[in-house]
């Protein structure tokens, strides 16, 4: 009985070879997705209207999966980032709300009255456009933020490699400053995912923090992007 054993362990062992050859662990994932903490929380994913801002000192870190909702709102966000990296104004507009058009945001506070939106066919030829437009007003100095839109995505959109984003909040804001956070309020019945970046230089201890909010709205095609938010810290 006992030589039987061997050969069918080799066989095994030689499956998992196999298999594991085929199917690798994910090593390469990098994001890290903060959830909420209480298990309640975590199988009853917000629903498109109901989500809630938490303040990131109340949030830890969970290896537990994210509900089956959330998926699709993750992975329009990352279609979009991805697309803004590659300068692939095309694709971002084709996820752009069609008549609403998408709401820029330099600092955290959403002023819809204030703050420029732009359509898709804006977006898909921004690199054409040379016209100059006035965004809202720079931080401390007052000063009002007149750029053209290639400057300003540059400046306030993918300031930073946010593909590379160390925490990611769906419908929870990362990190905030003395500035309002009112993306729930401003965007009533969507839903947005922060790109987070904690810390740029150490030597800054963190004041040099920045976050890239994509808001969403569902449509019938899928989630439509309404507003683009930019944070920081700010005086």
């Amino acid at each position: 009985m006992k030589r039987s054993i061997f050969p069918a362990a080799a066989i095994c062992l030689l499956i998992g070879f196999l298999l594991g050859g085929i199917f690798p662990f994910p090593w390469s994932l990098r994001e890290t997705v903060i959830l909420p903490p209480t298990p309640s929380a975590l199988s009853n994913a917000p629903a498109p209207g109901s989500s809630s801002v938490t303040d990131s000192s109340t949030q830890t870190e969970s290896s537990t999966p994210l509900p089956p909702d959330n998926f699709p709102l993750l992975n329009t966000a990352c279609a979009v980032l991805h697309a803004l990296k590659e300068e692939d104004y095309g694709q971002v507009a084709s996820f752009v709300h069609p008549e609403k058009g998408v709401t820029f945001t330099p600092y955290s506070t959403v002023n819809l009255e204030q703050d420029l939106t732009l359509s898709a066919a804006q977006i898909q030829g921004l690199e054409e456009d040379p016209r100059v437009y006035t965004w809202g007003f720079e931080d401390g100095r007052g000063n009002p933020i007149q750029m053209t839109i290639s400057q300003y995505v540059d400046r306030y959109v993918f300031n930073q490699d946010y593909t590379q984003a160390s925490e990611i909040g769906i419908d929870q804001i990362m990190i905030s400053g003395n500035a309002l956070e009112n993306i729930t309020t401003a965007y009533p019945g969507c839903r947005f995912v922060d790109f987070c970046i904690p810390s740029i230089d150490p030597v800054n201890e963190g004041l040099d923090w920045c976050s890239l909010k994509l808001v969403f709205e569902l449509g019938e095609s899928g989630w439509l992007l309404v507003g683009v938010v930019h944070g920081e810290w700010t005086i």
